[in-house]
């Protein structure tokens, strides 16, 4: 399938742009793509699949991003669930793995629209059978899906549950209103009495969930970072696409060729930089955390992936929104047309930084480094009266 993907990469990218613009959804090109059997490549192949390795398929996804950043990024939570099924046990992985190979995709949906951060999606089981009921936001994916994975109250449990997005109590709208990332579909899915079937919600798996947990993490947030990591590339090739054929640099008169100019050179080697850098650093996570999968690492094996994922949530962003910002400088007011669109790598990167509290999981860092505390995620007012989820190392 490598050669179908290929084409399909060349093909898709130069609408992009307009796909934007006009606001059409990605139903036709997701499509295609399923076809090919992207949603398929992680697959272990004792269940049908064949398998490429982490690293490839996060390749993959940043080639994608290049061609359509919101066409990678409807994949994130199809490729997490992938993952989490393979740390599965076998007899309850195995009819989701079926779906999949068969070109199922799923979608995601966790965050709820609430003053406080806490879940109204429930189970209710009093008829007999589960019915779930619930609205969420942010539920990229979903409006494409076959099925779509969440999180919801089963009493007072939290469940990570999946439905199918075929019954008529599931209703996604497309009514995400950020500046960015505007095709992924992460707008409303209302959830009205959906049956939940009896392989609807997997098993708890509690040996060593902190390891997976930190596992199923850092793939959520290394998929995003591969997205940007397209858009740089993208950004890149669209610069060059805009440059070449110019006859005169911004700010002089007559014919000066902008692809000679000594300062339009250095910010396309600027953007040049950025890409093959954050290209590089992803990939190179990626393996790791591959191996990390293959080989049933500990908790701190995965642990420090994820505080390598954490560093390129600083770092990645940062680069590729400088970048983005500086490629304006190789064109002066024509730059900013709505034609080439050039905009649009800024906004889509900014919209993807702003899904984590970035600064945030820096301090963490920082503060692992000083005194050996691993993370809690809970909010500055409540430090005096947190229970700590974890001790300081080297503690019990």
């Amino acid at each position: 399938m490598t050669s179908a993907f290929d084409e399909f990469v060349t093909r898709v990218g130069p609408g992009a742009p307009e796909r934007e613009r006009e606001r059409r959804l990605l139903t036709a090109e997701l499509a295609e793509l399923r076809a090919i059997g992207f949603g398929t490549w992680r697959v272990p192949a004792e269940f049908g699949g064949s398998p490429l390795a982490l690293e490839e398929q996060f390749a993959r996804l940043i080639r994608l991003s290049a061609a359509d950043a919101s066409l990678g990024h409807v994949w994130r939570g199809h490729l997490a669930f992938v993952e989490s099924l393979r740390l599965q046990p076998a007899d309850a992985a195995r009819p989701w793995f079926e779906r999949i190979l068969a070109g199922d995709f799923v979608g995601n949906a966790q965050s709820e629209r609430h003053a406080t951060a806490h879940l109204e999606t429930r189970i209710d089981r009093a008829s007999g059978r589960p019915l779930l009921s619930g609205t969420k936001y942010y539920t990229t994916g979903s409006i494409y899906a076959d099925w779509i994975h969440l999180a919801a109250l089963d009493g007072d449990d939290r469940v990570a549950v999946t439905v199918s997005a075929h019954h008529a109590g599931v209703r996604s709208t497309d009514d995400w209103d950020g500046f960015g990332q505007l095709l992924t579909g992460s707008g409303t899915t209302v959830f009205d009495r959906v049956p939940v079937a009896g392989d609807g919600i997997l098993p708890s798996v509690t040996t060593d969930a902190a390891a997976r947990g930190a596992h199923l993490g850092s793939v959520l947030q290394l998929a995003l970072i591969a997205v940007i990591a397209g858009i740089a590339q993208r950004a890149l090739d669209d610069t060059i696409a805009f440059v070449t054929p110019r006859r005169r640099t911004f700010g002089f008169a007559g014919e000066t060729l902008p692809r000679e100019d000594p300062l339009v050179q250095l910010v396309v080697g600027e953007l040049s930089v950025a890409a093959a850098t954050v290209r590089r650093l992803v990939l190179s996570v990626a393996a790791d955390l591959g191996a990390a999968s293959d080989q049933g690492a500990t908790a701190e094996e995965f642990r420090e992936i994820q505080f390598e994922v954490f560093r390129l949530q600083e770092i990645v962003p940062r680069l590729v929104l400088e970048a983005t910002t500086r490629l304006f400088e190789v064109g002066g007011a024509s730059a900013v047309g709505t034609g080439p669109a050039l905009d649009r790598h800024w906004r889509n990167v900014r919209t993807i930084a702003s899904h984590n509290p970035v600064i945030q999981r820096t301090r963490a860092l920082g503060r692992f480094a000083l005194t050996g505390t691993l993370p809690e995620w809970s909010a500055p007012a409540a430090e005096e009266t947190r229970t700590p989820r974890y001790a300081r190392v080297g503690q019990a």
